[in-house]
């Protein structure tokens, strides 16, 4: 599959933005308190992912598809609002690290750990989650947004339905007219761990990894509940679209 928007490269060629230079620390939301026990396992497990990441994704070979969409939406200059499916976890955290981007993670056991994950990648947290917390954390993404950080929803999180969009990137950009941008990536060669909801995909060392960025979606601020629906249908067939594309790409390199 070709694509007149397409590179190559293992990561971001000409017209990146400036990296973060570290971490930022989370969000909204008090401290959990945790067992002594439970906090070894955040320490190991927070470590193992951030290893983990780092190792195989520096390894990966990337072809990169629709970036002038990306610059067109970093030229509005109101900020981005990045969306993808959940189970692009991997691939997703290491293709946009270091950016000083601000994600959304559950307050349970479990977000401590993917939370510090996050951090030692160069992004920050809002605590919550569209199951617990959701609220809060929503009120401190637009916070963010308009203090300037650009913001990632993993949209169909985080329980599911798989590939089914939820409103928060819509209500996000309808409140700070950031720009939504729906992104895919595809790994050619990958764990998929099957018995999740999502089935998670961890790339294999040296994988050939595609991304796809589509053009920029803006909630206007006067849209109303049927405007909003209509923005979400939106994000939903972009998201689709770009999966479809993704999987022609797979087919391509087989």
């Amino acid at each position: 599959m070709t694509d007149p928007g397409g590179k190559t490269g293992t990561g971001f060629e000409a017209g990146k933005p400036p990296l973060a230079e570290e971490a930022r620390p989370p969000f909204g939301g008090q401290p959990r308190t945790f067992t002594y026990w439970q906090r070894v396992e955040i320490f190991l497990a927070s470590w193992v992912g951030y290893f983990a990441v780092l190792l195989v994704g520096r390894s990966l070979r990337w072809e990169v598809f629709g970036w002038g969409n990306w610059e067109a939406a970093r030229r509005r200059g109101q900020g981005l609002i990045y969306t993808c499916w959940h189970r692009e976890i991997f691939a997703g955290t290491w293709f946009w690290r270091k950016r000083g981007i601000v994600a959304m993670a559950s307050q349970n056991f479990d977000g401590e750990y993917i939370t510090r994950i996050l951090q030692k990648h160069g992004y920050s947290a809002a605590r919550g989650s569209s199951s617990r917390g959701g609220e809060k954390a929503l009120v401190e993404m637009i916070r963010c947004q308009r203090q300037g950080k650009d913001t990632v929803f993993t949209i169909d999180g985080p329980r599911g339905p798989r590939f089914v969009a939820k409103p928060g990137s819509v209500l996000l950009s309808k409140a700070t007219g950031a720009a939504i941008v729906c992104f895919h990536a595809a790994l050619r060669h990958c764990y998929v761990f099957r018995k999740s909801w999502d089935h998670t995909e961890f790339p294999l060392p040296f994988s050939r990894a595609a991304m796809f960025i589509a053009p920029p979606i803006v909630v206007p601020r006067k849209a109303d509940a049927a405007g909003q629906a209509r923005a979400l249908q939106q994000v939903q067939s972009t998201l689709d679209e770009l999966r479809r594309r993704a999987e022609q790409w797979q087919k391509s390199k087989a």
